[in-house]
């Protein structure tokens, strides 16, 4: 798991927390807040997954070279 993934992971479960809190206080601008970094969140993590991917299978590319 890259840093990409990780800051995404943590940024979609702090969305998550957010947007139950402001469900269970009734508070729909907290809970959308929490919904946009669940989003932020769940994009980053896919462009950590990609950037991971990219980077073995260049890794991959230069061992075949040899």
């Amino acid at each position: 798991m890259n840093k990409d993934e990780l800051k995404g992971k943590t940024e979609n479960l702090k969305g998550r927390v957010k947007q139950a809190v402001g469900a269970l206080v009734g508070d729909k601008s907290t809970e959308g807040e929490g919904l946009l970094d669940r989003v932020r969140g769940a994009v980053r993590e896919k462009l950590g997954k990609g950037k991971a991917k990219v980077s073995r299978d260049v890794s991959h590319v230069d061992d075949e070279d040899e």
